[in-house]
Parts: C-alpha cells; structure tokens; sequence
C-alpha cells in the first residue's frame, strides 16, 4: 500500500523519500529504471551478466548515496554511473588479464613454469614495493587501485583535497614505476639465464 502512495510520484519525491531510508520508493525507481540501465551497460559491454551485475551496482550506489547532494536529473544521473561503472570493468579487464595471457600462450610446460613462478615472484615484489611506500601514499595507491575509488571520494574519505590525493598518488606511481622496471630486467635476465 505504501509503495501505492508513491507509484505516481514524481522522481523528485521520490528521491527525497529514497533518502529518508523508503525502500518503497527505491523500489519504485528501481522497476522504472533498471531495464534503461542493464541496457546502456549491454551496449557497452555485450555480456548479459557483467550488464546484471553493473545496473544492480548502479542500484546499490544509489541506495547507498542516501542523503548527499540533490540529484536533479535522475535518469541522466543513472546514465553516467552506468557508463563510468563500464569504465572501470573494462579498465580492471585490461589491467588484470594482460600479464598472465603471456604465461599461457608458452606451449612448452617447463617454460610455462617458469613464466608463471616468475610472474608471482614479480607480483610479490610489487606488492611489497606498495608496503614500502609512504603511509599516506600507500593508502591512496590501495583506494585507488584496489578499492576503485576517484580522486574526489578517496579525498573526501581522507579529508584532503583532490589535488593532494594526486600529488600522493603520482609520487606513489613514480617511485613504483622506476623499482618494477628495475625488478622486471631483474627478472628478464634471470629468465634467459
């Protein structure tokens, strides 16, 4: 019945409602807008799951924006979280599936071994390297890489400007930068040996 009241409300209502902690009202915007969602992901992507599981992310965020700033255009605003949530699954795809494409593409088993022993002892040393780093550059590198977070949450989360969280986050990339390169001739001449 609740959900009844709202059914013809318009987004604005709704949405002041949503940040009230209604779950009525989320589930009103929710049927209205999940299949726009799902199929700007789908464009994007052209796999059914991975567009399921971005227009319930998208969902997720919006339950979970609760009461910050006013969202004026909602449909517009879907859209772009969509799109940038397209983004991120695609940049995390190249990211993580360009290095261990090379080790199984080696048809000879002991030199697959070999690639793949080398490629945890890099992952190791990285890893490492990323302890190493200043506290607050640390933090910053983990935000931005491990948990996905842009430069305006991780400084909104930490308290500091934007500019500060990428100057921390430069140093952190450069300093990693120049040790992975030593690390990787390192390992490249330990291989042909």
């Amino acid at each position: 019945m609740y959900q009844n009241i709202f059914h013809n409300a318009e987004d604005t209502e709704l949405l002041l409602q949503l940040s009230k902690g209604n779950k009525g009202a989320f589930d009103i915007l929710y049927d209205k807008y999940w299949k726009q969602v799902f199929n700007s992901a789908y464009k994007r992507l052209n796999d059914i799951d991975y567009a399921k599981d971005i227009a319930q992310d998208v969902f997720v965020q919006l339950w979970i924006r609760g009461n910050k700033s006013p969202i004026e255009n909602l449909p517009a605003y879907l859209f772009v979280v969509a799109r940038n949530s397209v983004f991120k699954h695609l940049e995390k795809e190249s990211r993580y599936s360009a290095i261990p494409d090379m080790a199984q593409h080696i048809e000879d088993p002991l030199n697959r071994a070999d690639a793949e022993v080398l490629y945890d002892e890099f992952l190791t040393a990285f890893n490492q390297l990323i302890d190493q780093l200043p506290t607050q550059q640390r933090i910053i590198f983990k935000m931005r890489f491990e948990e996905d977070l842009s430069s305006q949450q991780i400084a909104d989360i930490l308290q500091i400007s934007p500019k500060t969280v990428r100057n921390q986050l430069g140093k952190a990339l450069s300093t990693l930068r120049a040790s992975l390169l030593m690390i990787y001739l390192i390992l490249f001449f330990y291989q042909g040996k």
